[in-house]
């Protein structure tokens, strides 16, 4: 029955539910204390690689403030370690100190099997799904071919992407090679996410707007199509809700319904109304400012009243964040947000 399925789920559908879900990107981070707690003890990739400690702090934004979805604590880059990419995170971010950036490199990736390479991931789903009640279901997720190509290809990210952006010019033949490895390998690891109890699975291209509208068409699009694609055929049925977030992309709202997902993550760089709008209906998820959770308790509820008033009466729409929440975002503004959207 309908009424069994999450409301999250039924939104990203673009089914009918009686309010809007809500959840926020990057919910599970350094601004709780008990991720906090958890740091002090441990790097931050072994937070990632133990179970129990990742479905800890995964749980912690649910048990505190009672959003509608559990989105698992990891790293978009955690495949990328699995490939053959040294990753590693310091005080300024993730860092892979010997970057990929020639097609003899690029020959050297291939896919892997998620149950030998990220086993954790599985296991701290399914440690999940025994936590978490079954009108809450948990989120898993990756990143895109380029955004995933950024971090291989720059080493350090930059705000130019210099180097990725170098690869594209000088050797287009290994830069969609090097997207397609990574789209081949994506399509495994969210399917092993999915059978491990992922109730929808989210890809994210961070980095998209750093790509023309040309380029996004010609090497962003096709290669995250490839991987809803392949995660569709090969789960059939059962294949959760797909969804996209694609930061700076307002300007090719037309392109993104060409990635073949079931909804929409969108930034706030346009109203939602206006977003649902260009994207013909489709499901949404989004889009508040997350700088408007630095502000006060009755400053967020005004704005999330406003911008749900701008699809009142739509049908899918999830209530979230245009991107992660923030580090230093005081909790007590994460909560306004959320009981402003339950509230009505």
């Amino acid at each position: 029955m309908t009424d069994d399925v999450p409301l999250l789920v039924r939104a990203l559908r673009g089914e009918p539910t009686p309010r809007r879900p809500v959840w926020l990107m990057r919910q599970a981070g350094r601004y709780l204390p008990g991720y906090q707690k958890v740091r002090r003890e441990v790097s931050f990739l072994d937070m990632c690689r133990n179970p129990r400690l990742a479905a800890e702090v995964t749980l912690e934004p649910v048990e505190r403030f009672g959003v509608d979805g559990a989105v698992v604590f990891s790293d978009i880059l955690i495949p990328l370690e699995a490939m053959g990419i040294t990753v590693e995170f310091d005080e300024r971010g993730p860092l892979c100190p010997a970057p990929v950036r020639d097609a003899a490199r690029i020959a050297q990736l291939a896919p892997f099997d998620p149950e030998v390479g990220t086993p954790w991931i599985m296991e701290t789903l399914q440690l999940m799904s025994a936590a978490l009640p079954a009108h809450i279901p948990s989120i898993g997720f990756s990143g895109a071919p380029f955004t995933l190509a950024a971090y291989a290809v720059e080493g350090r990210i930059t705000k130019s992407l210099v180097n990725v952006m170098g690869l594209r010019w000088r050797d287009p033949t290994a830069f969609k090679a090097l997207l397609d490895v990574l789209a081949e390998a994506t399509i495994p690891y969210l399917v092993a996410q999915a059978r491990a109890g992922a109730g929808a699975l989210q890809v994210f291209d961070t980095w998209a707007g750093m790509l023309s509208r040309a380029d996004w068409a010609e090497f962003g699009v096709p290669s995250i199509r490839r991987i809803f694609d392949g995660v569709r055929a090969t789960l059939g049925a059962e294949c959760p809700p797909l969804v996209l977030y694609a930061k700076g992309t307002c300007d090719r709202l037309d392109l993104m319904l060409a990635t073949g997902a079931d909804a929409y993550s969108v930034d706030w760089r346009l109203p939602l109304d206006e977003i649902k709008r260009r994207l013909g209906g489709a499901p949404v998820q989004g889009n508040l400012d997350p700088t408007c959770l630095h502000s006060t308790p009755e400053i967020v509820r005004a704005v999330t009243r406003a911008m749900l008033d701008s699809v009142e009466g739509q049908d899918g729409v999830v209530a979230n964040l245009g991107h992660g929440v923030i580090v230093g975002t005081p909790p007590e503004n994460v909560a306004a947000f959320v009981n402003e959207v339950q509230g009505r």
